[in-house]
């Protein structure tokens, strides 16, 4: 295990990681990318737990969906399961969880400030973050051929990752009313939504 991690999570993070992968007999499934999630943790019916994460993700954003979904497992286990997925005590476990990795020899100093006030008051995705989604962003190996919704021009029409097309119309306080093209129904994208500008 200490191998496949060393591919996946800054290197000071490997033994922290895999003694919390031990502790909590965590399954850990290093899957094809998905479009609408970084990551998942399962209770299986034999007791178990499985997390899965995208092979997809680059280093820093590896560590806090595995360190996210971990807090779901701790979470459950300490409060039981009738809790909300993302409320109170999965926050505090994910920050408890969290401090030990928010250092310089971890994290590039640069994430460190997005990180810190992401923590105050974690997401339930660090994609609803925007600040920090593309603070991370900016480590991903992949060239990037996606534009986001805060950089097209107002009216542009664009494609999302499903194949439907959607025009952008206008900010409402932190994201974007945008028409879909078929249906004529507006919905609301965040401002670091990654899609395929087809016409300005």
């Amino acid at each position: 295990m200490q191998g496949i991690l060393e591919k996946y999570l800054p290197e000071r993070a490997v033994s922290p990681c895999l003694e919390l992968i031990k502790q909590f007999g965590v399954n850990l499934k290093i899957v094809n990318q998905r479009v609408t999630r970084h990551g998942d943790y399962r209770r299986r019916p034999n007791g178990s737990h499985q997390i899965t994460v995208n092979a997809s993700l680059n280093k820093y954003r590896f560590l806090v969906t595995l360190i996210h979904e971990i807090a779901h497992l701790m979470a459950f286990e300490k409060y039981g399961y009738n809790i909300k997925p993302h409320g109170l005590e999965w926050k505090k476990t994910f920050q408890y969880l969290m401090l030990p990795f928010l250092r310089p020899e971890i994290f590039p100093s640069e994430l460190l400030p997005f990180l810190a006030n992401h923590f105050k008051n974690p997401k339930a995705s660090s994609d609803t973050d925007a600040r920090l989604s593309l603070a991370l962003k900016q480590f991903d190996d992949i060239e990037r051929k996606l534009s986001y919704i805060f950089e097209l021009p107002h009216d542009s029409i664009f494609r999302i990752y499903n194949g439907k097309l959607f025009q952008k119309k206008y900010k409402k306080i932190k994201r974007y009313e945008c028409v879909e093209m078929a249906t004529g129904k507006v919905y609301l994208f965040q401002p670091n939504a990654e899609v395929e500008l087809i016409k300005s």
